[in-house]
């Protein structure tokens, strides 16, 4: 067990479940705009919108480029010429900034490791508005110190660049006391081994681990994460 007093949280699908969340707002706005939606579509925008993330990790293309660039794949593989894509990306973003949902115990133990006196940040790649959006809406705003969100910073998660932006910022504690919680193996895992702070991959399906990246703890349930903190097991799980 380490002798950590601040956690790192990733937000989407860590904290709030994302893909309810994706999947909720892309056929929202596919209906505001008349546009047929079915399985294969959403299932198709999905693989789409992770391909220009993964990109964005890279450092291949810009935020921008995620917003604008995954709108006008979808629409040019559908042959939807008469729909702008930065139109539909820009209402896409507002749906997605309206609507929330919780993994299970995600309040709980942020409330919890909280009273205890945990520092605790939000870190994350997506959009600002709309994720300052959603950590209103969800109350965690209020549960957190401080939220680092990757475009105001000038680097995406996983660059080192990032984290050292946003440890130049912590008031209190050292990268030896910090541990980094998020379900992504590229962006999250890999951003903690190049932070140089411990990682703690949440891994709720179990998935295979097919990244060479360094893990040092990993979990199902959020409310495993207290014993690893040294603080015992969370009395409501």
């Amino acid at each position: 067990m380490g002798n950590y007093t601040t956690i790192l949280w990733d937000l989407d699908q860590t904290l709030l479940d994302f893909d309810r969340s994706m999947d909720y707002a892309i056929r929202e706005v596919f209906a505001r705009y008349d546009l047929y939606m079915d399985e294969k579509i959403a299932a198709r925008y999905e693989v789409i919108n992770r391909d220009h993330w993964n990109r964005l990790e890279r450092g291949e293309i810009t935020k921008e480029e995620v917003k604008v660039g995954r709108f006008r794949v979808l629409l040019a593989e559908l042959s939807i010429g008469h729909i702008d894509p930065a139109k539909i990306a820009a209402d896409y973003q507002d749906v997605l900034g309206s609507v929330y949902y919780y993994i299970d115990g995600a309040v709980e133990v942020v409330t919890r490791l909280r009273d205890l006196g945990f520092h605790q940040y939000v870190v994350t790649n997506g959009v600002n508005t709309t994720q300052s959006s959603k950590m209103k809406l969800s109350g965690f705003d209020r549960l957190m110190d401080g939220v680092f969100v990757s475009e105001l910073l000038g680097y995406p998660k996983p660059m080192k660049g990032y984290f050292d932006a946003c440890f130049a910022a912590l008031p209190e504690g050292t990268r030896e006391q910090s541990i980094l919680v998020g379900d992504s193996l590229t962006s999250d895992m890999q951003g903690a081994n190049n932070a140089g702070i411990t990682a703690c991959w949440f891994n709720p399906k179990g998935r295979k681990k097919d990244v060479e990246v360094r893990i040092d703890y990993e979990i199902r349930h959020l409310r495993e994460l207290p014993a690893i903190l040294g603080v015992g097991e969370d009395p409501a799980g």
